[in-house]
């Protein structure tokens, strides 16, 4: 039987109560952050570790492994890997090796999880017949296939003495809709990140780089509306964005949909019968769609053209969903959908002849998501202030159509005149706080140096009142137009700053697109290699912010080459002494694709 884990509770269930006495278990993981357990998984992990559990404990038990990951990330699926391998060090056998999806792939995890299934319905039949007894070939050609969706919606009467049911709420009843819709989510967002923790209020929004360099990235100041949070340099705020209300207009005249209906929405049991949570409070239909389903931003996964399929009237509409939906079209899925990031809507708009209930919109839409961001100013140095380095992400699609991510776009458009009211979430990030007495390696390229802003920022403070460990900054970006915070940093290089050298520190950029042979910030490094190795022997600790994609590993492998150089010891030593450095909590790396 495959296997889900809905919650660390239900997991430590099931892990201790039946996983041994199980024959045939599927497991489907991610990898989130730099290599880290899920949240629906942690309880379950623990309980694998456990030093009770004899090596034959899962003897008898087949497994198989698939990994949801992505390869820009330098624990690419470490998840699924530290699982098959702990899986098999307890007795359990592999029934195929270990799948492992990657969302750089052109076709997304898809591209890796159709020959592994097939694979693995081929190899089951083999070890047993009656598990598939028609075959690993036999295909339902109609409705029968279909479940029902997994959620329920009901519809309610207007209550227009509640003060979530006016039309404009106050900011109570605003966060009171915010909590109730994510909570009805199918995304299944942790309580604690379903009610904001409070409201900023915008009051500068100006760009860092020049008109015309290519890039617009964005200094973005709050303050605290009535309520503040006590956060620390290093964390991050997690903003949810307001989609077009166009768009959201469109999304409910093409569906069909009351704007104005009163819903709830909960999650099907196994029984067909729906939980019957006395807590939840009705919202308007248009509300739960503007909060909760990203309907113009997102482009849906191949199971949302599957379904859309057996609803579709028009017979050439259904043949080219079938054929998007099956592995044979999947490479021309991909040319339509993820390459042109087509969204929810435009798809919809494609195929005019699919009318799907609400109830499978609310299944299968991408879910409205929280964007992070580094925090990039420090509570000391900004009192009852958040700062934000935003870089307004934009590209071109391979059919010139100009597309736009949707919360930079719309943070980036924010007028401060306005007063405009946005619900955030602190969150704990990577890159923990340091003690003032810490000496820190940073390396920010790009807007990697948002935290370290924050950084810099609270340490100036510090040395006010006493003496603080040197700070070494290595900053990178393409040319002078978008050297970002360039007065800030270089003030603080100066004049016995906290970056300058005569506190034994160093602000070094590495401008990559100023002369013919591209100099990055891994070059900075190694021209500063004493300095670095010097900080690292005594201490030191290794910060390092930016894109996910080469930056990491390449800047990893340079501080392998100097500890390797400058303490004249073999790559391999170096290499051990960098992870000894990591798991001592002295090397943190927090990127983003």
């Amino acid at each position: 039987m495959p296997w889900t884990l809905p919650n660390a509770s239900v997991a430590k269930l099931i892990a201790e109560s039946s996983l041994c006495d199980q024959r045939f278990v599927i497991f489907v993981v991610s990898t989130t952050g730099q290599g880290d357990t899920p949240d629906s998984m942690k309880v379950f992990w623990r309980y694998l570790l456990q030093r009770h559990l004899t090596p034959n404990w899962l003897g008898g038990v087949n497994y198989a492994v698939f990994g949801l990951g992505d390869s820009g990330y330098q624990k690419y699926n470490f998840v699924a890997k530290k699982l098959d391998k702990r899986l098999s060090d307890l007795g359990g056998t592999p029934i195929i090796e270990r799948g492992l999806g990657d969302d750089q792939h052109p076709s997304g995890y898809e591209g890796s999880l159709d020959p592994w299934m097939s694979s693995l319905w081929n190899t089951l039949n083999r070890i047993n017949p009656n598990l598939l007894p028609n075959g690993v070939d036999f295909v339902l050609p109609d409705m029968k296939l279909m479940d029902q969706p997994k959620v329920v919606v009901t519809y309610h009467v207007n209550n227009t003495k509640s003060p979530i049911f006016s039309a404009t709420p106050d900011l109570d009843s605003r966060t009171l809709q915010i909590q109730s819709a994510r909570m009805m989510s199918t995304a299944n967002f942790p309580e604690d990140k379903s009610k904001p923790h409070c409201w900023l209020k915008m009051t500068r929004n100006f760009s860092l780089t020049r008109a015309g360099c290519g890039r617009d990235v964005r200094h973005i100041e709050f303050e605290f509306h009535f309520t503040v949070v006590e956060f620390e340099v290093g964390d991050v705020l997690e903003i949810l964005p307001t989609q077009n209300p166009d768009a959201v207009e469109a999304f409910i005249q093409r569906c069909n949909l009351d704007p104005e209906a009163f819903i709830t929405v909960q999650v099907r049991n196994i029984n067909n019968a729906t939980a019957n949570d006395t807590n939840t409070i009705p919202i308007r239909l248009k509300t739960f769609v503007e909060l909760t389903m990203d309907i113009a931003s997102a482009s849906p996964r191949r199971y949302f053209f599957e379904v859309m399929s057996y609803f579709a009237t028009a017979e050439h509409e259904k043949e080219r969903l079938q054929y998007f939906a099956s592995p044979e079209g999947r490479d021309d899925l991909y040319q339509y959908n993820q390459k042109e990031r087509r969204t929810v809507l435009e798809v919809l708009e494609d195929f005019p002849s699919v009318q799907m209930p609400f109830e499978w919109l609310v299944q299968l839409v991408p879910p409205l998501k929280t964007r992070a961001f580094s925090i990039s100013s420090s509570p000391a140095a900004h009192p009852n202030e958040v700062h934000l380095t935003v870089s307004v992400v934009s590209w071109m699609t391979p059919f010139k159509r100009k597309r736009y991510g949707l919360c930079s776009k719309w943070l980036a458009e924010l007028d401060p005149q306005q007063g405009i009211l946005i619900p955030v979430w602190f969150q704990k990030g990577l890159l923990p706080a340091p003690s003032l007495s810490l000496p820190l390696i940073l390396i920010g390229p790009g807007t990697g140096c948002a935290p370290f802003r924050g950084f810099v920022a609270e340490r100036a403070i510090q040395s006010q009142y006493g003496p603080t460990a040197p700070v070494l900054f290595f900053f990178g970006c393409r040319n002078k137009d978008d050297f970002l915070y360039s007065d800030f940093w270089l003030l603080h290089s100066q004049d016995g700053g906290v970056l300058s050298e005569e506190k034994g520190g160093g602000f070094y950029v590495a401008f990559s697109r100023d002369q013919p042979q591209k100099v990055y910030v891994q070059h900075k490094m190694q021209e500063h290699r004493h300095k670095v190795w010097d900080l690292l022997s005594k201490g030191a600790s290794v910060y390092v912010a930016g894109s996910s994609t080469k930056m990491p590993s390449d800047v990893l492998s340079t501080f392998e080459e100097i500890v390797s150089t400058e303490s004249e010891v073999s790559k391999e030593a170096a290499v051990r002494w960098l992870r000894a450095l990591e798991k001592a909590g002295r090397y943190h790396v927090e990127a983003w694709s």
